[in-house]
C-alpha cells in the first residue's frame, strides 16, 4: 500500500502513456508491451513511489532492442493471474483485477 510505479522511456520526463498496447501492473511494477515496434526501442527506467514517505526512487536504466535475426521465442498461450485469494472492497469503492493473456 501507498507504492506506485511508472516507467521512462529514453531519461525523457514524459512517462510511458499506457494505451492499447503498453500496461504497468500496479501491482507488480511490470512493464508489460504487446506487439513491439521500432519505436519502442531504447531505455526504460522504473520510477517507485512511496505515497506515504513522499520519496520516489529510480531504478537502472533497461534497455529494449530488436533482434536482428528476425527470431522469436515461442511459449504456449496462457493466462497470467496472480490475484489475491481474497481480495476485499468497501461497498461503493473500485477495485482493479490485473489478468494478463500470452503467448504466439
Amino acid at each position: 500500500p501507498g507504492l506506485s510505479y511508472t516507467w521512462i522511456f529514453n531519461n525523457n520526463t514524459l512517462y510511458v502513456q499506457e494505451d492499447s498496447r503498453r500496461f504497468v501492473s500496479q501491482e507488480t511494477g511490470n512493464l508489460y508491451i504487446a506487439k513491439v515496434e521500432p519505436s519502442d526501442v531504447g531505455n526504460y527506467t522504473c520510477v517507485v513511489t512511496n505515497s506515504e514517505a513522499e520519496q520516489s526512487v529510480r531504478g537502472p536504466p533497461t534497455p529494449l532492442t530488436l533482434r536482428s535475426d528476425g527470431v522469436m521465442g515461442e511459449y504456449e498461450p496462457k493466462i497470467e493471474v496472480r490475484f489475491p485469494e481474497t481480495t476485499y472492497a468497501a461497498k461503493g469503492s473500485s477495485v482493479k483485477l490485473e489478468c494478463f493473456a500470452l503467448g504466439k
